[in-house]
């Protein structure tokens, strides 16, 4: 059986795991392994005065109690904030709070015994005594911790919007989030007395990210000395890319036991101590003349960093700022960003990480102009939007958009979506006592960013094995890996092995995010895979003895061209070729969602009666693969737009939604089916024309809803979550 490209293939993944064959995490069995129960801070902010640790020590089955000062004394680095800001605020993390904790959850001790329950027992025996201090956690009221201001000069955004005919100003939350993935973080770590090496096991997404910080900075083993495997990975959205206090302190544990050591987190761990997403508090003014021509857009953002600066935490909010032109003629934008410091979470990447949270403002204020203006929203959009004819357009926020037909996508969803038959539906709905609306959210992306992906095929005897440092948690990368190789090489998919997940084997160079797999990894592998065909028909013209600009090469053989003299690919074997694909131009995934909603005056209740989403990601490997992710980050964005909403307490600091009992999650009861439709325009910046579609559906998806919902209502603007109560308390 071989593969084509565009052919909507069945994930080759499912089947093993749909059996129970998948292996994550917790399923490595390791020998002899002790357990692990954190002791983590029940207050957001508090200096540590003491801990006994005696009685717990007495426990049955204790192993060791291991503390922040332990790790000092062994010489533990922090746990690194990897971007650099002029001006930042440093905020060292330990892997085990020394003196101060600032986060409900920060981790202060270890308990490690021969099983998880001894470990638990033990666990509520350490006596910490804590003295508590203020706690802050409001977004605009925690400590500036850096501050960036990007894309045009402040002078001429303000002189723009001085001149403008109209100013429309919007003030919004993008409500914080929990990533909650399927599979909680995990992290078991093995010892190897006989070489001194620990073998770290916890789900990533890309182990070598891991492998040297923990390595190099945090318990400073050497390279040498250990290896990150990551199996299958139950899900991640940005969260599992992140060093964790908890990876380098098994390590570390194990290092010094001289035994394994493992730990899985608990649903409420990951609640406390996962990093959430997005909560940002902004001010968006947007200027139009008297015909409402978009003028200028000047944007403030306060983006809560969380109690410490995460791995890439500050980088997040900057993201943002390539993208607030969005689909449309803005000459001049400026965006300030004032990233707080609060006794939370730390806040990092979630699915999207920066565009959603600018495409949202962008859409929302874009909403409320046509409505002061007097105009149909889509009207609005259509006298902004940049041309066909304009490409390659130059934004005045770095983007460089090189194809796409934004008019074009909008007409179609529109179409899609019967808009013009929305009044009768209104009108029916009207009758039986509800309110109906509708909205749509127009969002462009940038994608195929960050550094490079190393891709490695070798042709073995009978087999060809493509190694990748990218890290499947969901999306299917062994089936698009698969059918690249088919494709080129046109081999059975039998005979295709897709390597990931451990860094002993795999290419340094792999990060999976920021919707980048196919537009770096993927070109890396057909590059390679030519690679391997160049150097085949070298060989082959060796063996044959015949000039290599003879040789052909096609379903796995090389062939003197004109005869019936040839070669097997595998007859061959030892070929192997390793290519890198770094960041040369971004992509620009783009579309159009449209959302309609039913909302019951009497309980607040919000039916989303009709979904449509029109992408453009340039070309489709996969349809069915691509149908999937426009799927989940639609559902991710209509979570965030109607239930999921991470509260803290304003006094105490204390996670108010630490459960699946007060954090509410989409489920199937809320989400209609989605009415997925595809517009491509090829990207001209890569050799597959690809674009990137892991986190658009999360990208477009806020705005459509809230649009939705507030035509509905007749009001201005409600901020995100719109919960039955709080549209049941407007209507009030």
């Amino acid at each position: 059986m071989k593969f084509a490209l565009g052919q909507s293939v069945q994930r080759l993944e499912d089947d093993p795991l749909l059996r129970g064959a998948g292996r994550y995490a917790d399923d490595f069995a390791l020998a002899r392994a002790a357990h692990v129960c954190f002791v983590r801070s029940p207050h957001a902010h508090a200096r540590i005065r003491g801990m006994d640790a005696a009685a717990a020590a007495r426990m049955p089955g204790v192993v060791s109690i291991l503390t922040g000062k332990d790790a000092a004394a062994d010489g533990l680095g922090n746990i690194p904030c990897l971007i650099p800001v002029p001006g930042l605020k440093e905020t060292p993390r330990p892997v085990l709070a020394l003196s101060r904790v600032a986060h409900v959850g920060d981790p202060v001790a270890m308990v490690i015994a021969e099983t998880f329950q001894q470990a638990k027992d033990a666990a509520e025996k350490v006596d910490v005594d804590y003295e508590p201090l203020p706690a802050v956690t409001g977004t605009r009221k925690g400590e500036v911790a850096f501050e960036v201001g990007l894309g045009e000069s402040k002078a001429k955004v303000e002189a723009a919007l001085a001149k403008a005919a109209h100013v429309t100003r919007l003030e919004l939350v993008n409500n914080r989030l929990v990533a909650n993935p399927i599979e909680p973080r995990a992290a078991l770590a093995e010892y190897d007395a006989a070489t001194g090496r620990t073998t770290l096991y916890t789900p990533s997404q890309g182990p070598h990210h891991l492998y040297g910080q923990i390595a190099d900075a945090v318990v400073k083993t050497g390279r040498d000395k250990l290896r990150v495997v990551s199996g299958n990975v139950g899900g991640a959205f940005g969260m599992k890319i992140f060093l964790y206090p908890e990876q380098p302190a098994v390590v570390w544990a194990a290092r010094r036991l001289k035994r394994s050591v493992r730990w899985t987190g608990e649903r409420s761990e990951g609640f406390l101590s996962d990093a959430q997403g997005r909560d940002n508090y902004s001010i968006a003014e947007l200027a139009t003349d008297k015909d409402g021509h978009f003028l200028a857009l000047r944007v403030t953002t306060w983006a809560n960093m969380g109690a410490y600066l995460s791995n890439f935490g500050p980088f997040i909010p900057q993201l943002a700022a390539p993208m607030l032109s969005g689909v449309y003629r803005i000459p001049a934008i400026h965006l300030d960003i004032k990233g707080t410091l609060t006794n939370t979470v730390p806040v990092d990447a979630y699915r999207g990480a920066g565009r959603p949270e600018a495409i949202y403002l962008l859409e929302r204020v874009i909403d409320v102009a046509a409505l002061e203006l007097g105009l149909a929203p889509d009207e609005l959009r259509r006298r902004n939007f940049i041309e066909p004819a304009e490409m390659p357009y130059q934004t005045p926020v770095e983007s460089r958009y090189d194809s796409g037909d934004f008019a074009g996508i909008l007409d179609r969803a529109m179409r899609q979506a019967d808009w013009g038959g929305f009044a009768a539906r209104k009108a029916g709905s009207e009758k039986r006592g509800k309110k109906r609306g509708i909205g749509l959210g127009m969002y462009i992306e940038r994608c195929g960013g960050g550094p490079g992906d190393t891709v490695r095929v070798k042709v073995a005897s009978n087999e060809v094995a493509l190694y990748s440092g990218m890290q499947d948690n969901g999306q299917g990368h062994t089936t698009t890996f698969v059918q690249l190789l088919s494709h080129k090489l046109g081999v059975d998919v039998s005979k295709i092995k897709v390597v990931q997940g451990d860094t002993d084997v795999v290419p340094a160079e792999g990060l999976t995010g920021g919707s980048r797999f196919l537009a770096l990894g993927g070109v890396a592998a057909v590059t390679a895979a030519d690679d391997v065909i160049e150097k085949g028909k070298q060989e082959a013209a060796r063996r044959l003895e015949a000039a290599a600009s003879d040789i052909e090469y096609r379903d796995g053989e090389f062939r003197i061209g004109g005869t019936d003299r040839g070669i097997g690919l595998f007859e061959l074997g030892n070929l192997e070729s390793t290519q890198t694909r770094a960041t040369e131009h971004y992509t620009y995934p783009n579309g159009c969602h449209i959302c309609e909603v039913e909302v019951d005056p009497d309980t607040g209740g919000i039916a989303i009666e009709r979904y449509t989403v029109v992408d453009d990601f340039g070309r489709a490997m996969n349809p069915k693969l691509l149908e999937g992710q426009v799927q989940g980050g639609t559902v991710q964005g209509i979570g965030q737009a109607l239930l999921e909403h991470a509260v803290y307490d304003a006094e105490s600091g204390q996670l108010l939604t630490g459960s699946f009992m007060d954090y509410a999650m989409p489920r199937a009861v809320d989400l209609p089916a989605l009415d997925c439709g595809f517009h491509h325009v090829p990207c001209k910046t890569n050799p597959l024309g690809v674009k990137g579609a892991g986190e658009a559906g999360a990208v477009g998806a806020p705005a459509a809803v809230v649009n939705a919902v507030v035509n509905a209502l007749g009001v201005r603007h409600l901020d995100m979550p719109l919960t039955a109560e709080k549209v049941w308390r407007e209507l009030q």
